[in-house]
């Protein structure tokens, strides 16, 4: 294997129809050692859900990678993707801790990133957008960081949970607080204090309501547009969606962005170069329903791998 510590994807999640006239991603993705080299874009998945479990939140999240790639996998190859080089890595051996497969994580995204591609990390629980958020830190001198969720993320608990990670990148210096921002947050589904913490650091955060105002794509394609970093993490937490279009996550609600909206936001990252990091976390396919939480999870991450059809 070229990472340690990683094991490789279930045959079966590699779709085909076997017809040279409608290649799927699982016909094209590539796996392997001899191929890695040549990747531009690399899928890595962290079955797990136990810091979801000390969150209090429903456990499910660990099928989220295997659900995930058995969407992204069935979608035909579009002229928008003809040239992608994608490359699966396998997941993450999950250790007898949350701390030490944390560690793992870091160590295969930061590699990645280092050989100057693209990496998609499949979750488990949002608690890998520490590892990932550190793993960016160490390759990247300015991170743009973007936590689009409806939650903030940013507790005090101890032990780390799913909902502890952006403090951690806040309070370690992995992320400068003026190069972060919240986006799509329910102001009913965080505590005031939290809110406070996020404002007293000299973070961003976007409501729903104000998200809208705005257009969703646009404010977040205006952040990028005016920002010097030099790579953008993309972190998405399914529950941002609204549950009518997500049931399959870890905490539900009836308000959030769409399907379209947060699709928006995927877009936004295919259109700048410095797109480094794109995660997708909390789907719990145990509260899918006919999988369409994965299959969006699939087309988010489509869509920011598209590239421009030249005519």
């Amino acid at each position: 294997m070229v990472f340690e510590h990683l094991q490789p994807a279930a045959d079966n999640l590699f779709y085909s129809r076997g017809d040279a006239l409608d290649p799927r991603f699982g016909d094209v993705v590539r796996r392997g050692d001899d191929a890695y080299a040549e990747a531009r874009v690399v899928v890595v998945g962290c079955p797990q859900d136990e810091g979801v479990r000390r969150c209090r939140g429903r456990i499910g999240a660990t099928h989220g990678p295997t659900e995930i790639r058995r969407a992204l996998y069935r979608f035909p190859v579009s002229e928008a993707h003809a040239s992608l080089r994608l490359f699966d890595a396998g997941d993450v051996r999950i250790a007898p801790t949350l701390e030490r497969t944390h560690d793992l994580l870091a160590a295969a995204v930061e590699r990645i990133l280092a050989d100057g591609k693209i990496a998609v990390v499949l979750g488990g629980g949002n608690d890998i957008s520490y590892p990932d958020g550190v793993a960016l830190s160490r390759v990247a001198a300015r991170p743009l960081v973007f936590n689009i969720d409806r939650h903030l993320d940013v507790r005090a608990d101890q032990p780390r949970n799913s909902g502890t990670s952006y403090r951690l990148l806040l309070e370690e210096g992995a992320v400068a607080p003026a190069r972060f921002h919240e986006v799509g947050t329910n102001s009913y589904a965080n505590s005031v204090a939290y809110r406070n913490y996020v404002r007293e650091t000299g973070a961003t955060i976007h409501y729903l309501d104000e998200l809208r105002s705005g257009g969703v794509g646009a404010t977040v394609g205006s952040i990028v547009a005016g920002s010097d970093a030099d790579a953008v993490f993309y972190g998405f937490d399914m529950d941002v969606v609204r549950a009518c279009e997500a049931p399959g996550v870890s905490d539900p609600s009836p308000m959030g962005l769409t399907a379209r909206e947060v699709c928006e936001i995927a877009d936004v990252a295919a259109g700048d170069p410095r797109t480094r990091l794109i995660e997708i976390t909390e789907v719990n396919p145990l509260h899918d329903i006919n999988g369409i939480t994965a299959r969006l999870a699939a087309n988010i991450i489509l869509r920011a791998l598209a590239r421009p059809v030249k005519e």
